[in-house]
């Protein structure tokens, strides 16, 4: 088989949204550190709505980055919390992986925090190839071409060989 064909886990990507509430962003901000052991960053708003009550440069969020080990262990355990289930609307058309977790409890090894109390948050699992990097280089940036580009049932085929997941009713 071709390595450049191999699919391989980019990043995965933790976020908790607070809104306008600044003491909800304060327990976000504990419970990803709580999950990571690595301090997250701010999310800041770029634009006033001000029917939501925000205005430019109000930070309402916050998400950390992990990569290589540290996100594929991770990811088990989020997976185990999802009870190696996923829904098809979980992945989009090209490969990306998204979804929630209503109680940060339900992940293994993590325990109950009274400060933080009970939330959840967002988990998304970017995929890639080898030769992805021509979309992020400095020079001579290219687009991915399409039968290069990660599809939705090869992502799933990852995800059942890689994680033992179950997609849908299977």
């Amino acid at each position: 088989m071709n390595k450049m064909r191999d699919i391989r886990i980019e990043k995965l990507t933790l976020n908790f949204g607070a809104g306008k509430e600044q003491s909800h962003l304060a327990k976000g901000m504990k419970l990803l550190e709580h999950i990571t052991g690595k301090p997250p960053v701010k999310t800041i708003t770029s634009k006033r709505i001000a029917q939501w009550g925000l205005r430019k440069g109000l930070p309402i969020g916050c998400k950390i980055t992990l990569r290589n080990g540290q996100a594929t262990e991770l990811i088990q355990k989020l997976l185990a919390a999802k009870d190696n289930k996923l829904n098809p609307s979980c992945f989009d058309e090209y490969g990306n992986i998204s979804f929630g977790i209503h109680e940060y409890i339900d992940i293994p090894g993590i325990k109950y925090d009274p400060e933080i109390g009970i939330i959840g948050l967002q988990a998304s699992i970017t995929l890639e190839r080898p030769g992805f990097r021509i979309k992020r280089r400095k020079i001579l940036k290219r687009r991915i071409h399409k039968n290069h580009g990660i599809s939705k049932i090869e992502a799933y085929d990852f995800f059942k060989k890689q994680f033992n997941i179950k997609i849908g009713d299977e």
